[in-house]
Order: structure tokens, then sequence, then C-alpha cells
């Protein structure tokens, strides 16, 4: 019974270790609280687009990008919801274009998500053109695309002057 006790109590650190890197994993899976103000609210062009900011709070709340392509660094989100709609990535411009931007990809087609915006915040995105696949522009400056068969939102704008200019 003694010797139980030990091999228990050596292993007590491995397994609270284990329970802590499970408990993170888990957290980052979950939806932060400020995910649509802070987020849903710079996708729809409501605010300045400051890429450092939302690269350092999407990187608090899910982690590192797991990718950094196309001038973005790529965030998964996990079950993340905005407006109704899931929202599986979000993307960051990195520093190599002349627009700052953040972007994120719901699995709902492009009416479905306007819809959702719509419903939710009071934004409407009307069709650019006729075309089959339209791209959404509301009158801040957001913009619905089709993205397969999901959608991506984004807002996307010129980098601010340098201070001293």
């Amino acid at each position: 019974m003694a010797v139980q006790a030990v091999t228990a109590l050596r292993l007590l650190p491995l397994a609270l270790a284990i329970l802590a890197g499970a408990a993170s994993a888990q957290a980052q899976d979950k939806q932060p609280s400020t995910f649509g103000p802070v987020i849903g609210g710079a996708l729809l062009c409501r605010d300045q687009i400051d890429n450092k900011y939302f690269y350092s709070w999407l990187s608090s709340h899910f982690g590192a990008p797991y990718k950094h392509e196309g001038g973005a660094f790529w965030f998964r989100t996990g079950e993340a919801t905005l407006w109704g709609a899931p929202v599986t990535e979000v993307m960051v411009s990195d520093d190599t274009s002349e627009l700052v931007f953040l972007a994120a990809v719901a699995e709902v087609p492009p009416d479905q998500l306007e819809q959702s915006v719509r419903g939710a915040a009071g934004v409407r995105y009307p069709p650019a053109d006729s075309s089959q696949y339209p791209l959404r522009v509301s009158a801040t400056g957001s913009k619905i695309a089709y993205y397969n068969s999901k959608s991506k939102i984004y807002c996307a704008k010129f980098k601010p002057l340098p201070p001293g200019r």
C-alpha cells in the first residue's frame, strides 16, 4: 500500500501537467467573450484596423497562427461564431502589403452570412454587380466574398501615414 502511495505521488506532477495542457487546449477552442465585439466590429469596418493589435489579440486567444501565407497570418478559431454563423479561421495582414486587413472564413454561403449580419448588426451588403458570385459591399467598406461554398468577410484599409508626416 505504501509503495502505491509513493508511486502515485511521483506521478502527480505528470498528471497535473497533462490536465493543465488539456485545459489550455480546451480554452483555446472556446470562443472568448470579446470575440464578437473585437473581431466582429473590425470585420464590419467600424473602426481602425491595427494588424499588430489583432495579431497579438488572436495569438493570446487562439495560440500561434497555423500558417503565414498570402500576406497574412492565419489563425484557427475552433468553434467560434459571429452573428450566428460558424467562423473557422481569421486572417490578419502582415506588413508586406500596402493594405492592412482583417478577414474571417464563415462556414455559410455569402447570402446567408449577409442575412445573419443584417439581422444581428443591421449592416446591409448589397451585391456589387449581377454576376453569379457577386462581391457584397457594405456602406462602411466591409466586404463579403464567395470562398468556395463558404464566405470570406473582410475589412481592408490603406495603412495610415507614419507619425510626423
